[in-house]
């Protein structure tokens, strides 16, 4: 398959990689929309349309929303990722789906778009608003356009009443790649070295107030006020855990496509584009290692490789602010663990032939990326029986990884391929919860699977 691009084919490509304009998720990479490419012209055109559907919340509820979402395709929360080379001129063409308050044909309100972090964009058609041009209804068509400026991680959200507009799902993510890379199948995301990454992943984070969108669908909108809003509902890319782990596309989360699931095997590197989309800070806790955060807001914390500045710094719990965008690096070897992981003794013919980190450097070894200096060395305690032990569905049954061991009828299962599972998710207590439910909210996982195993 050709390039959206219209670079040379690839060598490799993924059966969820469809046509121009079509959401994808190609070899762990974030899944989202390129739009209507036009190489020659260097331009990416988006079609959107604001309308009103439901959500589901894993306790069993639903919540009105308002969402964006491409023409002819259902609308969803957060709308579609934007997914832009940079220097390509972007168009997104808007209009007003929303239904009528009180029985009228108008649209309750009218719903706009902006880009921060995008500089010279230009809005035609619509009527004028406080912030940019806003579309009336479903015949009033807004068009945006902007020339995309430095790569990074940005968000877009509604420009009209945003307050109200927000909260009620009408915000997005906006990837900007490298000019030198395709967003199709990207492998850094600044022009730098230290912005490589192997997979990459996003999480998107808001936070609802159920009784904004019960007002809403009453048509009582004027007796909303945002300054009193109490949220109880937590969201990584537009789910409450645990319903984040199911995969992209999940047919039962029609408005909700976006998974926030994390898998990787030893020694890559996973880019972790982190956003506040909300009216909170939520404090974001992966499990596992540090990460070192490389940007903020589009701008590497770094400068231009001949110089010396380097301002990224190593973290494992990090505050994302609202309206801001982090991006890092995670990756994880088990290297010091003092044990080899791989469960190796010695007379079994395995080898591990140390890299510059100290890392097995045969990539066609089951053990690749094994730290070498714990290469055969026994795990220091005494495994308990299983009557002794409390089982969680991840657990495999053995402390050495792409192992299985044996499990009592019933227990584990959700790992299918002896992955190392570490929990993913918001410092803050009340996030963990979907309307006062644990677990919830602010939750995911990340999983490492041995080498070998495919991660689609």
């Amino acid at each position: 398959m050709k390039s959206l691009f219209g670079k040379a084919a690839l060598a490799t490509t993924s059966a969820a990689l469809l046509l121009a304009g079509t959401a994808f998720n190609a070899e762990a990479r974030i899944a989202g929309t390129v739009g209507t490419v036009n190489a020659a012209t260097q331009t990416q055109t988006f079609n959107l349309v604001v309308s009103s559907d439901y959500i589901t919340t894993p306790d069993g509820g639903t919540v009105t929303i308002w969402g964006y979402g491409e023409v002819g395709k259902p609308m969803q929360y957060p709308g579609p990722t934007l997914k832009v080379r940079a220097g390509y001129h972007v168009v997104v063409n808007l209009t007003n789906n929303l239904p009528g308050a009180n029985g009228l044909t108008t649209p309750m309100m009218p719903v706009s778009m902006i880009f921060p972090g995008q500089t010279g964009v230009t809005a035609t058609g619509g009527s004028a608003g406080l912030m940019t041009q806003e579309s009336n209804g479903p015949a009033d068509t807004v068009s945006y356009s902007f020339t995309a400026g430095q790569p990074g991680t940005y968000m877009y959200q509604s420009g009209t009443r945003p307050g109200l507009q927000v909260d009620m799902g009408l915000v997005g993510a906006l990837l900007v790649y490298p000019s030198t890379e395709n967003p199709d199948f990207p492998t850094k995301s600044y022009d730098n070295a230290d912005a490589s990454f192997d997979r990459e992943y996003m999480f998107m984070m808001t936070e609802m107030d159920p009784k904004i969108h019960q007002l809403v669908e009453f048509g009582l909108i004027n007796q909303i006020n945002n300054t009193l809003t109490t949220p109880t509902l937590w969201f990584l890319n537009g789910r409450n855990g645990p319903d984040t782990l199911f995969p992209d596309f999940a047919s039962w989360l029609t408005h909700q496509p976006y998974s926030a699931l994390t898998r990787m095997h030893p020694g890559e590197k996973v880019l972790m584009r982190m956003i506040g989309a909300g009216r909170e800070q939520h404090p974001f806790h992966p499990h596992g290692n540090n990460y070192t955060v490389i940007a903020r807001d589009g701008r590497m914390l770094k400068t231009p490789a001949s110089a010396t500045i380097d301002l990224a710094f190593s973290d494992y719990t990090f505050d994302v602010t609202p309206g801001t965008t982090f991006d890092a690096i995670f990756t994880w070897t088990g290297q010091g663990l003092n044990w080899d992981m791989f469960g190796h003794v010695a007379g079994d013919g395995s080898s591990c032939i140390p890299d510059a980190q100290g890392l097995h450097s045969v990539a066609t070894d089951p053990n690749y990326k094994e730290p070498c200096a714990d290469h055969l060395k026994p795990l220091p305690v005494v495994m308990p029986e299983n009557l002794s032990l409390g089982f969680g569905g991840f657990w495999r049954g053995s402390p050495f990884i792409g192992a299985l061991g044996a499990l009592p009828p019933g227990e584990g299962g959700l790992n299918l391929n002896g992955g190392v599972v570490h929990i993913w998710h918001s410092h803050a207590e009340k996030e963990l919860t979907n309307n006062d439910i644990y677990p919830g909210g602010i939750l995911t996982m990340l999983i490492i699977e041995p080498y070998g195993v495919n991660i689609p």
